[in-house]
């Protein structure tokens, strides 16, 4: 991998499911480490030119945990706030003045999927690299795709677009396979496309995937790679799910927890 690669982590959610309201949803533990831990644990042998999180509820207590984990580390992590919840798009605009003059390939993931593995994140870049898309999707199809974005593809099983589960038709629902929340981006058009978004849709917010559309209509490149085993990409939302990937976790690293 020649590119130079950046890192941007959201992590500025609150978590309401998780039935713990005094501590935000990344810093709650997975098999005795934060999720935002296992996050960072599994980018940081890519060796960024710069690894950002964006942070919002409780900014405080992550940024005590990042600073500790930057010292155990030996990086260095920074910082970027995200005040409003207004959706993912948002949230990685606040990073524009840390990645102001940074060039290369900037990797977008969130702080709640701590189940991604090396490998596949390094699969993944290496395939966004191959193919000379500006952007990239990690997609996976999963047996129950409620509330994740759906991949459209066409008949030649080439990617199309990205739709939302709420904005999505009843024909799109059927479909099983969903985005991962993960991307890769050239950095020169990260931000000029994240000012064309808009919240015109059934949330009100500022859909990161949107970039995609926006791209693709400007005649750039997009790609998709499915991953191998889609548990990697689940989200936790729940204390259920937080026990499931506990589980997960034991199998996807060979015991390792």
């Amino acid at each position: 991998m020649t590119t130079a690669m950046s890192i941007v982590i959201l992590a500025a959610g609150k978590g309401k499911r998780m039935n713990n309201p005094d501590i935000p949803k990344v810093m709650a533990l997975l098999n005795d480490t934060p999720l935002l831990g296992h996050v960072i644990d599994c980018v940081r042998s890519l060796n960024p030119v710069r690894t950002v999180v964006v942070v919002g509820h409780h900014k405080e207590i992550v940024r005590a945990y990042l600073d500790d984990l930057a010292k155990r580390y030996d990086m260095v992590i920074e910082t970027a706030v995200q005040d409003e919840q207004l959706g993912t798009g948002h949230a990685v605009q606040q990073t524009a003045e840390v990645l102001n003059n940074f060039t290369g390939d900037v990797i977008i993931l969130s702080g709640d999927v701590p189940l991604l593995t090396h490998r596949t994140l390094e699969k993944f870049i290496a395939s966004h690299q191959e193919s000379h898309a500006a952007v990239s999707v990690l997609t996976a199809r999963v047996p129950n795709a409620d509330g994740y974005g759906r991949i459209v593809r066409d008949n030649k099983n080439q990617f199309l677009k990205i739709i939302e589960h709420k904005d999505a038709s009843e024909s799109e629902r059927t479909i099983n396979e969903i985005n991962s929340g993960v991307y890769c981006i050239q950095s020169d058009i990260l931000f000029s496309s994240l000012a064309n978004i808009n919240n015109a849709n059934a949330q009100g917010e500022y859909y990161l995937t949107d970039i995609v559309g926006i791209l693709q209509q400007q005649g750039y490149a997009v790609s998709a790679m499915e991953c191998d085993d889609y548990r990697e990409i689940l989200g936790i939302n729940t204390a259920e799910e937080l026990y499931q990937a506990s589980l997960i976790m034991k199998e996807l690293h060979g015991g390792i927890a």
